[in-house]
């Protein structure tokens, strides 16, 4: 029988809001130093797609389940990679994990990475490979609240920005390409509350938009509105579909029909993005903290940032130049070699 461990968002001590919930980037970009020096931790959900399935790959996601993920949640469950003669072992994310360290301790062979950091295990030396993306543009971007009229970098000036540490330097990389001089904004620490933008204390806030607006408008009934990094010149993309150079090399196959399955899944979920998250509340996303209302929003909200004007988890020359000059913007290095756009035309 399948089974699976619940990992759920942790928050902090005697709470239960979603106003308080620890951001992801915090922990992620953070910890990016330490890839390369151990072993991932953390507890392995193995899903027998298939008795029959004769090949077996370990993929692991960037964080905890929720509809980031919920693609391949499906896949899985409506037996799309066991149609492909395929069983994904199915390895969360969380806190504790990096997933490009899973894919160079050899216990991911699949994962899903951010683009700064692929570009920084590339400049230590791992031999990484982009096959895909699952979001065209990142989530992350700068909310407010709709009566401050914020709608681009510019009309952050004279105003306050609350941003986690780890984004810190992609935000100052935004106000430089916008031509705003940094020094015209005022930026404070992010810890996940985003009760000052509410009282007016703040003007904006850095994070993902896909789900903190609906916690602000649900909490304070204020509505928000927000503009991406993406949008204004910094596409610095996650949830790339990331391998080693050799996993590329040895199980080419295998990740097209990985990419193959994925697709599907996604596309099962993006015609009824309300389908799901009512179905997998008290099982995938069960323990995560966020009631159907929000994983719903999240659902919805992430369509639009996976379009790609051919195919899901497109790349394309055009894409890549863009992440190596966004790359360059916030001092990382990266190479073209980061990434393959041979296996996407098979899929």
């Amino acid at each position: 029988m399948c089974t699976r461990a619940d990992h759920p968002r942790q928050r902090p001590a005697g709470g239960t809001s979603n106003l308080a919930a620890i951001s992801r980037r915090q922990f992620t970009r953070g910890a990016l130093a330490a890839i390369g020096a151990g072993a991932i931790t953390g507890v392995t959900c193995a899903f027998a797609a298939s008795l029959l399935a004769a090949d077996s790959l370990n993929f692991q996601s960037a964080w905890l389940n929720d509809p980031e993920f919920i693609g391949y949640m499906i896949a899985i469950d409506n037996g799309y990679y066991a149609a492909q003669g395929l069983r994904v072992n199915y390895m969360p994310g969380g806190p504790s994990i990096i997933p490009e360290d899973g894919l160079l301790s050899g216990k991911a062979d699949i994962a899903l990475t951010s683009l700064t950091g692929t570009a920084q295990a590339w400049e230590n030396g791992a031999r990484l490979k982009i096959i895909g993306a699952q979001y065209q543009k990142s989530p992350l971007g700068v909310i407010s609240l709709e009566k401050s009229d914020i709608k681009a970098p510019q009309d952050l000036a004279g105003k306050t920005v609350a941003c986690p540490a780890p984004d810190l330097r992609a935000f100052q990389a935004v106000l430089k390409i916008a031509g705003v001089p940094k020094e015209k904004v005022t930026v404070v620490p992010f810890a996940s509350d985003p009760a000052p933008l509410v009282s007016g204390e703040i003007a904006a806030i850095v994070e993902f938009v896909t789900d903190l607006p609906f916690l602000i408008e649900q909490k304070s009934g204020q509505r928000t509105s927000y503009f991406l990094f993406s949008d204004v010149g910094l596409p610095l993309l996650i949830d790339l579909v990331t391998v080693r150079a050799d996993t590329l090399t040895r199980r080419r196959g295998e990740l097209v029909k990985f990419l193959r399955a994925s697709r599907k899944g996604w596309i099962e979920n993006n015609a009824d993005p309300a389908k799901y998250p009512a179905k997998y509340l008290e099982t995938w996303f069960k323990g995560n903290g966020q009631p159907l209302e929000e994983e719903n929003f999240y659902n919805r909200a992430q369509i639009s940032l996976m379009a790609n004007r051919r195919r899901l988890f497109g790349l394309d020359d055009r894409a890549v130049d863009a992440s190596l000059a966004a790359l360059e913007s916030v001092g990382l290095t990266g190479s073209k070699k980061m990434f393959d756009l041979t296996v996407l035309p098979e899929v």
